[in-house]
């Protein structure tokens, strides 16, 4: 009698080998598509969060106004406060926040709690009565992953006379004439240096008038 025709033990485990071995070459082009879908796209996101972040700075510190957010203690208003990791001003917001009226904004760079720094922006109303701002919700977070960085201020004095780049603005009863944004973000994509030019000062305002009526500063 003649044997049945078929496969023998080692055969299949042969066909078996080969079929794991063609899986695992899928498997593996997929997973690395998968992962360069995916660092395509979480590299697209992080450029649009720093653009954003950046737009969004230069616009509203561009409109940053003459309206007071403290006094010294001789009752002089204050309209900006600054320091390397901190800067507080007034301005408008677009949209239906910008409905609310002019806010208090306060830009804070702080410990995310991983070894870097987020930049968070707060939102408080100025009541017209001088009653102390009213905080609209949480900090919202403008950009994360930050190793490190600061803000530094140029302007002129009571004076007139131009000061250097500093990383605290001293006399808040002036507005700074640039902000610069400096932060070094991890990875290959770079943080411009931003640098904001503010459109209206108190000081030259100021300057302007007595100048419109003929008269002299001392």
């Amino acid at each position: 009698m003649k044997r049945a025709a078929g496969f023998t033990l080692l055969e299949v485990l042969a066909a078996l080998a080969l079929l794991a071995l063609l899986l695992v070459g899928v498997y593996s082009g997929i997973r690395t598509a998968t992962h360069s879908v995916r660092s395509g796209a979480a590299a697209i996101e992080r450029v649009d969060q720093v653009r954003s972040a950046q737009q969004f700075l230069r616009r509203e510190l561009a409109q940053s106004m003459l309206q007071p957010i403290g006094h010294t203690d001789h009752g002089e208003p204050i309209y900006f406060v600054g320091s390397a990791r901190e800067m507080r001003y007034v301005a408008p917001l677009p949209g239906y926040l910008g409905k609310l009226g002019p806010q208090l904004q306060q830009l804070r760079l702080v410990d995310d709690g991983h070894g870097g720094l987020r930049l968070e922006l707060s939102l408080a109303l100025l009541p017209p009565d001088g009653q102390p701002a009213q905080p609209l919700g949480e900090p919202q977070v403008l950009l994360d992953r930050i190793q490190g960085g600061g803000f530094q201020y140029r302007g002129i004095d009571q004076q007139g006379a131009a000061l250097p780049w500093s990383p605290s603005w001293v006399d808040g009863r002036l507005l700074p004439q640039l902000v610069r944004i400096e932060l070094q973000v991890p990875g290959t994509l770079d943080w411009p240096r931003l640098d904001v030019p503010l459109r209206t000062n108190p000081a030259q305002t100021g300057l302007s008038q007595l100048r419109m009526r003929g008269g002299s500063i001392r």
